[in-house]
């Protein structure tokens, strides 16, 4: 049997309002469990594919510094 994580993760939080996106990522962040991690990739993986050059440039930069303190 096999199970596709991504398509799963996709599919729970397809058609979620703005605020629901930001509770989901907020309590992801903020539990700390290391169960969540795979969707917060899924997350990412979204906005990455729909982003800018610019907005990527900007996370890069941002990730980057946050990495430095």
């Amino acid at each position: 049997m096999s199970f596709n994580l991504r398509s799963a993760i996709l599919a729970n939080v397809s058609g979620n309002s703005e605020s629901e996106i930001e509770a989901t990522i907020t309590e992801a962040i903020q539990s700390g469990e290391e169960k969540m991690l795979p969707g917060l990739g899924v997350l990412f993986e979204v906005y990455w594919s729909n982003a800018s050059t610019d907005q990527k440039n900007e996370v890069i930069s941002q990730i980057t510094s946050g990495l430095q303190r």
